[in-house]
């Protein structure tokens, strides 16, 4: 909207809508405000405006989803939020139990669909701190209740399987139970037991399992519930009504049942503890939140909750304490251990005018600081949104998991159906028993789970470790593509570099000492605001060095300048400066030569009118840099450097780093175009850069990384943020995406490989050739174990480290 006239016509559209009794739409805010009867859609209201030209921003809404098992709840819930009126996109995550939904829909009706599939669904409110408390509260309880139902069970269980199995375990049980309580009493103890087993413990499979089998819309839970019931009926019959049956085929299966019950809560048990150490990272971040803060209120200090602290409140922090806000410090002294925001263990030194990050513990001053970011708007708060956004996220590897999944139930119980026709009519005798027990051995092999866990806990894990490392990854499907990456395109200034000028060559003449030169040369560079007269003079600072005032001081432009200082008179500037003014600089020819070679600017200085050194400042290699560029070749990697710097710098640091190729004295256009060049010649390329002038070409890559520091990590045109600020975390999170994908295959693998193999051996497909049949039991215990294997395999991610 632009204009009042605009504000009319969106007006009388939503006006238009019935149910709509008024509307005001504010063209300051650019909010339609509306009150209308309850059943009017928000996507209906929504549509109206757009029919007038004019667009509604789409909504992110985060819903905590319960009650998912497996694969294919996982698709049924995002097929039904599809369905809602004003969904653009959808995605359901089965590990963090969450789903995404953006457009304009109305919330309550995105719960609405969820229920009508059979499972709870309520908002996450995005401006919660403490969003995860609540969830994990749930988590712990659910985790207590199988606990519970898993000791009952197995308590309940043990008898029944001794009576009926007992043989198989100790020698000559059948005996002692045939002479002391008779087959008939231990079928009616084994009835009783088992009737426990399935109206407690296992009472979850059939109130979720039935409702979804009656919507056709089966899953997991309808598979346990169809095949526990079909043993237990069966055993029913062969109880109460032997004559029902035909004479060979009268026996009880009640131990089937409830051992199936018991080691399915075992699994899930299994599952539901690993699931938790899924999401430590989280749990580490959500942790480092501050509770309270020590604020400066008109002459005390009051100490308050954090979310009560303002932006501009002076907030104290002593020795020890976690900093509770993001800000500035104006004073104190210290050192900062920014360990779980960067990954860097090396605390930081911190002092007035540094900026601090909320969550990171100050260790020996006292500090006082300015708040510049409180709640939501905190490094620590956007670390923690971006790490779920990503967890959350569906990679492009899962999109044919979700259409096998889709149909891989109902698939399941045709194989089951078919599985029992074949028996019954051409199986051995009794051809029913056969029939029976081995179509409820596909139905309870075949579960889906495994493969609904497979991918979303190898993310979870594997992006929680890239933020205990300091790596952001701020779209899943970066955790993805990045491990395609053949060629690493690199910013300099900023990236390999430092980004500021330094002090790297000082070497005096014979018959000067270097401290007094350099403290008077510092002394002139002190009137100058020019980024190599800085970086002289913080040199001269840093060395301890008394600086003296200088006075006289001009500047000679575009050659350097001169002072009185100290007593003496001197000039500093280029070579040309020095010939200008008479003095010979050839003695240190060779010297400034090697130094032009390397990169560097040389720069004379003369004390008295007598040559006294030369100088050189250039922008210095982070140490971390060639550790980097070594750990990206070993990863087969092509480095290429593209900068705006001039050819000769450029060239001198690519020589000293072993940069394969160089592209210089290009503007930021330049370096889109090499980009496109490289993905041209390559293939796959990711380029690392600062995020300022480096955006384009973050957004041109197939990857963007961009090299974060504390408080700049907000980079929109990246797809992964390093925290510590050099490139070896580059190098990190490679390897990393390279780890997680393949832990990935390895569980899809399993996943798929196991019901590829097992459902036939369920089925009775070895019975013929070698008498081979897979027992209920056994195949409830392998379904089982396939989830735990599946997670326990994601969390080996959690001992990923950084390579050499």
């Amino acid at each position: 909207m632009t204009c009042a006239s605009c504000v009319g016509r969106v007006e009388k559209a939503i006006a238009a809508v019935d149910g709509v009794r008024s509307v005001s739409v504010n063209l300051a805010t650019e909010r339609a405000t509306v009150v209308a009867e309850a059943d009017v859609d928000i996507a209906r209201l929504a549509g109206a405006v757009e029919q007038a030209g004019y667009r509604v921003p789409a909504e992110h809404y985060e819903l905590a989803v319960e009650g998912m098992t497996c694969a294919s709840c996982v698709g049924r819930v995002e097929a039904a939020l599809r369905g809602v009126p004003g969904v653009t996109t959808a995605g359901v995550n089965l590990a963090t139990e969450r789903a995404s939904v953006v457009g304009t829909a109305n919330p309550d009706a995105l719960i609405d669909a969820i229920a009508r599939t059979g499972y709870a669904a309520r908002i996450i409110d995005a401006g919660d701190v403490d969003r995860n408390a609540e969830g994990e509260e749930r988590k712990a309880a659910e985790l207590g209740q199988l606990k519970r139902d898993l000791t009952l069970a197995a308590v309940l269980t043990l008898p029944v399987f001794l009576l009926e199995m007992g043989s198989h375990v100790i020698p000559g049980i059948d005996d002692v139970i045939m002479s002391t309580v008779g087959m008939t009493a231990s079928w009616y103890l084994q009835f009783a037991l088992t009737t426990i087993v399935l109206a407690l413990p296992g009472r979850r499979f059939f109130r979720h399992g039935v409702p979804a089998l009656l919507r056709l819309a089966p899953d997991m839970n309808s598979l346990v519930a169809v095949g526990t019931a079909a043993a237990y009926g069966y055993s029913l019959i062969a109880t109460f009504a032997p004559g029902a049956l035909p004479a060979a085929t009268v026996n009880v299966y009640y131990e089937a049942a409830a051992v199936i019950v018991t080691l399915i809560l075992l699994g899930r048990y299994l599952e539901a503890r690993a699931k938790g150490r899924t999401s430590e990272a989280i749990k580490r971040l959500v942790g480092l939140q501050a509770k309270t803060a020590r604020v400066r209120q008109g002459g005390a200090i009051v100490e308050v909750p954090v979310a009560d602290v303002a932006v501009g409140d002076i907030v104290e922090v002593r020795p020890g304490e976690r900093i509770p806000v993001d800000g500035t410090i104006v004073e104190g002294e210290s050192f900062v251990d920014e360990a779980m925001v960067t990954g860097e263990s090396i605390p930081v030194a911190k002092a007035a005018g540094s900026d601090v990050v909320g969550g990171t513990v100050n260790q020996q001053g006292g500090l006082a600081l300015r708040a510049t970011a409180v709640g939501e708007a905190t490094v620590l708060a956007q670390i923690i949104r971006m790490v779920e956004e990503a967890q959350g996220a569906k990679l492009p590897i899962q999109a044919l998991v979700d259409k096998v999944t889709m149909w891989f139930v109902p698939a399941v119980f045709a194989v089951a159906a078919l599985t029992f026709l074949a028996w019954l009519a051409f199986g051995p005798s009794p051809a029913l028993t056969f029939a029976m027990v081995n179509a409820v051995a596909v139905l309870i092999i075949a579960c889906p789970c495994a493969m609904g866990l497979a991918t979303p806990t190898s993310i979870m894990v594997g992006t929680g470790r890239g933020a205990e490392l300091g790596i952001l990854f701020r779209k899943g499907e970066a955790l993805q593509s990045l491990k395609d990456a053949r060629v690493i395109a690199l910013d300099k200034t900023g990236t390999l570099t430092e980004g500021r000028p330094a002090l790297t060559d000082f070497t005096v003449d014979a018959g000067f000492e270097r401290g007094e030169v350099l403290r008077l040369v510092a002394a002139v560079e002190a009137k100058s605001e020019h980024p190599i007269a800085r970086a002289i003079v913080s040199a001269a600072k840093a060395q301890g060095l008394d600086v003296p005032a200088a006075t006289g001081f001009q500047s000679k432009t575009g050659l350097g300048g001169e002072a009185q200082a100290g007593g003496r008179f001197v000039q500093v500037g280029s070579h040309r400066y020095m010939t200008g003014l008479g003095i010979d600089a050839s003695a240190f020819a060779d010297l400034a030569q090697t130094l032009g070679t390397q990169g560097k600017t040389p720069l004379y200085a003369a004390v008295d009118g007598r040559l006294a050194a030369v100088i050189a400042v250039a922008d210095p290699i982070k140490a971390s840099t060639p550790g980097a560029i070594r750990a990206f070749h070993a990863l087969g990697l092509k480095v290429a450097m593209i900068t705006g710097d001039n050819r000769r710098t450029a060239d001198a640091i690519a020589r000293e780093l072993g940069i394969d190729e160089v592209v210089a004295e290009v503007l930021p256009e330049g370096k889109v175009n090499t980009i496109r060049r490289l993905k041209a010649e390559h293939g796959y390329t990711a380029f690392i850069g600062d995020g300022i002038n480096d955006a384009p070409a973050l957004a041109a890559a197939d990857i963007g990384l961009a090299v974060g520091t504390g408080t700049d990590i907000a980079i929109e045109s990246a797809d992964i943020v390093l925290m510590s600020g050099h490139l070896q975390g580059a190098a990190t999170a490679i390897a990393l995406s390279r780890a997680t994908i393949g832990n990935i295959r390895q569980n899809l693998f399993w996943a798929f490989a196991y019901n590829v193999a097992l459902v036939p051996v369920a089925a009775g497909a070895l019975y013929p050739a070698y008498g081979i049949l897979l027992s209920p039991i056994v195949a409830a215990a392998a379904m089982a174990m396939s989830s735990v294997f599946v997670v326990g395999n994601a969390l080996r991610l959690r001992r990923f480290r950084a390579p050499e």
